[in-house]
């Protein structure tokens, strides 16, 4: 079995450069880190002894994990993924992953605390991820890709869903339209912008200034930043929100004002979440298949580690949701 004293000859470094690399200290630079991780792989290098003895013997525990376990998102997708593990016998474990990069998320994949891991949460790193990933040691990444042959990635498509809602507002007769986000730091995001923006240059729309992008992806955000776009005035037709989440906090904003939603702003958002069915008015919104996805992401573990052959990447398309949020212009 390869040691630390392994890894550091092959990529002629020191015993405590490692050690410092294997914490994520920033000691050690990106260069030198790449080195130290290519050579934990090739030698296939377990951190501890906790490591080695979880691998000889199954810990019938599945992790998921996610960057904030609030949101009502990931009831759904939770569920999909219990059922599955559960009716194998596993347990399953839900972990946050806020905080620092030696965090309890951060330790179940790379010291293999579990026997795979569902990974929801964008501040993991891929170097964390492609450190963890092993033949015996399935990581299910959800939307975003890692090129790693023991990493498999499912993703809905972001794009065309948020093509869908902007399309369907401009074929509703509206021209000035809006798109409220949080900060753009994952390629879900991305992708979303990307579709929105599509369609608008697409019917030869201009978004300049009309794009919004501060905080979280909450219902707290949603409101607030909804209430700065009230008080600049000059308010769009119709808005686009990055989630429905945020979509559900942009209309208690408008009611606070006296805005009608759809009569004064339509409004559209992107998960079809349960809430927004009840909310009023009620939410059109893009569906995406969260059930189907958690459930997907857990079989593909167990036939993984049943040795049996699986695709890299798996894409699920996204519906438009109509209710009655949406107003057609005249």
């Amino acid at each position: 079995m390869a040691t630390i004293k392994d890894v550091a000859k092959m990529a002629g470094v020191s015993i405590s450069t490692v050690s410092y690399a294997l914490n994520n200290n920033t000691k050690v630079s990106n260069k030198t880190k790449q080195k130290i991780m290519e050579a934990v792989r090739q030698l296939n290098y377990q951190k501890n002894g906790l490591a080695s003895d979880l691998k000889k013997s199954s810990t019938r525990t599945i992790a998921i994990i996610v960057t904030d376990l609030a949101g009502p998102y990931y009831a759904e997708l939770v569920k999909g993924i219990q059922e599955v593990t559960l009716s194998k016998g596993y347990d399953l474990l839900a972990c946050s992953s806020v905080g620092e990069e030696t965090s309890t998320a951060v330790k179940f994949l790379t010291e293999k605390r579990v026997d795979g891991a569902i990974v929801l949460a964008y501040n993991i790193s891929e170097d964390i991820i492609e450190q963890s990933a092993r033949k015996e040691f399935p990581i299910i990444l959800l939307d975003r890709k890692v090129d790693n042959e023991f990493v498999v990635s499912i993703e809905i498509d972001n794009e065309e869903g948020s093509y869908m809602a902007a399309e369907y507002l401009i074929e509703q007769g509206h021209r000035d339209i809006a798109y409220i986000s949080g900060m753009a730091k994952s390629d879900l995001n991305f992708m979303r912008i990307r579709g929105y923006e599509r369609a608008l240059r697409t019917h030869g729309l201009d978004s300049k200034n009309r794009m919004h992008q501060f905080g979280h992806f909450n219902r707290d955000n949603g409101y607030s930043m909804t209430k700065m776009l009230i008080t600049q005035g000059n308010l769009p037709s119709a808005i686009m929100y990055a989630n429905d989440e945020m979509a559900i906090g942009g209309i208690k904003a408008f009611k606070e004002h006296g805005i009608k939603v759809p009569s004064d702003v339509s409004i559209i958002g992107f998960d079809d979440i349960e809430l927004a069915q009840y909310v009023r008015p009620s939410l059109t919104t893009i569906m995406q298949p969260k059930y189907e996805r958690g459930a997907l992401a857990a079989h593909l573990i167990f036939q993984i580690l049943e040795g049996k052959e699986v695709d890299s990447h798996y894409k699920f398309p996204t519906k438009l949701v109509l209710r009655d949020s949406v107003k057609k212009m005249s």
